[in-house]
């Protein structure tokens, strides 16, 4: 199958946060997806359009076609490690933080290949 992907691992965005952005774009053209992420107000956003970029400079790379006739064919955000930091509280206890993280992965395809996810 004609598909090149990019994977950007142990990023700063929580994973669910990351994955209301993605299924936005899933299955969309290349176009119309970065579109899409240019005007949507979070911070997955920004990283996810230069994910995307990336994908599709890779796509170019393996001369799969026009990026304009590309689609997103996989779009998947996976939990990456947990950073686990403490809050100092009153009375000398402590509350902990999880600062979570996610591995992004987006793939796309050239007009005329199946869909894979």
């Amino acid at each position: 199958m004609a598909e090149a992907k990019a994977i950007l691992r142990f990023v700063r965005v929580t994973p669910r946060k990351a994955r209301i952005v993605i299924d936005m774009i899933r299955g969309q053209q290349v176009p119309m997806a970065l579109a899409m992420l240019r005007h949507t107000p979070k911070h997955a956003a920004r990283v996810i359009e230069k994910l995307l970029r990336s994908a599709v400079a890779n796509a170019e790379q393996k001369e799969l076609g026009d990026s304009d006739e590309m689609w997103v064919s996989q779009a998947v955000v996976n939990c990456g490690p947990i950073y686990k930091r403490f809050r100092a509280r009153s009375m000398g206890r402590a509350n902990s933080i999880q600062k979570r993280t996610s591995h992004i992965t987006i793939a796309v395809a050239a007009p005329g290949a199946a869909v894979n996810s």
